[in-house]
């Protein structure tokens, strides 16, 4: 039998065509699994940051729940500037949206937070700081916020 011109055409074509659909299918196949894969992994990674984000949050509220409990049971224990940006900490938590994480502002009010909070820590004379999840929960509690008010020598641990 003798081959002509169109029929080494015809299986070139044909390999070329099962290249083309082999590839095709390999990408949809990857894509698919790619899909499913960064899905998981992105709600993985969202209900981490979500913890993160809420813990600090939850962190900063305790203090300014201890802070407003002091001023309750001793009016003169802060002064009224100090007790001003405490009111403005707890109106930033209060603006906080929890439930529109999209929101286009939230890392500036965090940032707001976390500026407000180094600077009544600073006037209250204290180091404190919100350093993330304890490592063990014997240290948990313990070492979450610590207020020191230099008048009274007085010490609140959460």
């Amino acid at each position: 039998m003798e081959q002509t011109s169109g029929d080494a055409s015809d299986i070139f074509d044909s390999i070329v065509l099962l290249d083309e659909t082999l590839c095709q299918e390999g990408f949809k196949d990857g894509y698919r699994d790619g899909l499913k894969t960064g899905e998981e992994e992105g709600r993985e990674v969202g209900l981490k940051m979500g913890f993160q984000v809420g813990e600090e949050l939850g962190f900063y509220q305790g203090c300014v729940d201890v802070w407003n409990s002091l001023i309750q049971v001793d009016p003169g224990s802060f002064s009224s500037r100090l007790q001003k940006s405490i009111q403005q900490l707890r109106d930033l938590l209060k603006k906080y949206p929890l439930l529109d994480p999209e929101n286009e502002h939230v890392q500036e009010m965090m940032d707001a937070m976390r500026l407000k909070f180094r600077i009544i820590s600073a006037n209250m004379g204290v180091k404190l700081e919100y350093k993330g999840y304890p490592k063990s929960s014997k240290q948990g509690m313990e070492d979450i916020c610590v207020v020191y008010h230099s008048e009274q020598q007085l010490f609140v641990k959460l």
